[in-house]
């Protein structure tokens, strides 16, 4: 069954099962009602009944032409006068009469009684007059209750019936309202394709349930496009940059072996093979380690890392590889708390993403001063790296993430463009972000933002 129609039988199954407990709970409440409203007349009644038919001491006459001309005689009414007298008991005075002992028992302790026979309803009350005492008891049959039901239950029926048909005419309009929303969302969604990524569903500003599905659908295609792009940048890249020394290699050793030459013609050979095979080599590890980093990457050990510990590590290794470098440390905004530059971590990798961004700094900068600093800002731990170097031009800003992107004012300078997209890979693996500023010629700013680490001590 459709949606539409599980929503239609949903609501209608509810409302009319509502209508039907409400037109129940009416036909009951009115069924006790008639019956007490006609013990209320018989009441009336019989105490009319007793002041005409008992009273001497004053003028009756009234009462007996009210009882005539505004109490209208009931079905088979009857009226029975019983006087209680010493000698006579209310078992005799029953049998005598014909009525329900248990009727006079009721009238003589409560002073009023009624009793139901099948459709003969009985009511009684316990009158005193001059020093006497009388049961006055009134008897008919209720055809009211026949008529007023039989017209009760067919209104009832009717509009049970005619409710249900509205009710089924609602909840299909009510149901084809809520559907169609879904229904035009999925009629565009199945237009949506490989090649038309970037088309987006309309309503995203609506602030209900289907707007935020939408605004979620919409994200995600923002991610789908961006992953189609940076895998065609990347296959186009890959295929570039391994290519490039693969054809270097090839054609060094077509050169080689097309005639015999000298050994150190040989020898030159092999040293521009081998620096290509070095090249290749380099990328290809580069590119296992942006694969191993993505967000979907092989499971790895967490531990607890000082951030401050960190950075001394990765300037003893920059100073190995730029002895000559200027990074210039500044613990001067450190916490209190040591617990507060704990992260919980990966310290190898870590390390790379860190002395990358420094080996960055330092190389596209001449080794000019770098300013880096640590402190803590909001349960976070934050690095930043601060150069005056070359700096990147703003309209390629949007691409320094992307595999093997260099841009355009690095042509002086030795990489592969892997470094970047490596380090941002890491420290989102640590859910951490990477934020790049850069001023062409004038420098480039980054900053490392990591949460503080969680630990029980």
């Amino acid at each position: 069954m459709k949606t539409r129609g599980k929503i239609t039988l949903m609501l209608g199954s509810i409302f009319f099962s509502l209508i039907l407990v409400f037109s129940v709970f009416i036909y009951v409440f009115i069924s006790r009602y008639s019956f007490t409203d006609f013990y209320k007349r018989l009441e009336t009644r019989s105490i009319s009944t007793a002041k005409a038919e008992l009273e001497t001491k004053t003028d009756t006459r009234w009462v007996k032409k009210f009882k005539s001309e505004y109490l209208q005689r009931l079905p088979e009414e009857k009226n029975y006068i019983l006087e209680l007298k010493k000698g006579f008991s209310l078992d005799f005075l029953a049998r005598k009469n014909k009525l329900n002992l248990s009727l006079l028992q009721e009238i003589q302790t409560n002073k009023i009684g009624t009793y139901r026979y099948n459709n003969i309803l009985y009511c009684g009350i316990l009158y005193e007059t001059v020093g006497k005492k009388f049961i006055v008891i009134t008897s008919a049959k209720n055809d009211y209750f026949n008529q007023y039901m039989a017209y009760l239950r067919n209104l009832l029926l009717i509009s049970v019936i005619a409710s249900a048909v509205l009710i089924a005419l609602i909840s299909y309009w009510v149901s084809k309202r809520l559907i169609q929303p879904i229904k035009t969302i999925t009629n565009r969604v199945n237009k949506i394709g490989t090649e038309n990524l970037n088309f987006r569903l309309d309503g995203s500003e609506q602030d209900d349930e289907l707007g935020e599905l939408i605004r979620t659908f919409n994200n995600m295609l923002d991610r789908l496009e961006t992953s189609f792009e940076t895998q065609n940048n990347f296959i186009s890249n890959a295929s570039h940059e391994l290519n490039t020394p693969l054809t270097s290699i090839i054609g060094e050793a077509d050169v080689a072996l097309a005639r015999l030459r000298t050994v150190d013609e040989y020898i030159e050979s092999l040293h521009a093979i081998l620096e290509e095979a070095e090249k290749l080599d380099k990328k290809t590890k580069a590119l296992l380690y942006l694969a191993q980093t993505g967000f979907n990457g092989k499971a790895m050990k967490f531990d607890k890392v000082r951030v401050d510990q960190l950075l001394l590590d990765v300037h003893e290794t920059i100073n190995r590889i730029y002895p000559k470098n200027k990074v210039q440390l500044d613990f001067s905004n450190l916490p209190d708390a040591p617990e507060k530059l704990k992260v919980s971590g990966n310290q190898q990798l870590l390390h790379l993403a860190i002395s990358n961004v420094i080996l960055n700094a330092c190389k596209y900068s001449n080794n000019q001063e770098v300013q880096v600093s640590l402190t803590n800002q909001d349960d976070h731990v934050v690095v930043f790296v601060k150069d005056s170097g070359i700096g990147i031009p703003s309209e390629e800003l949007q691409y320094i993430y992307d595999p093997f992107f260099r841009a355009s004012n690095t042509g002086n300078f030795e990489g592969y463009g892997i470094g970047l997209p490596l380090t941002r890979n890491i420290i989102k693996l640590h859910k951490g972000e990477l934020l790049v500023e850069s001023v062409n010629q004038q420098g480039t700013t980054v900053l490392i933002r990591m949460p503080v680490g969680k630990f029980s001590y």
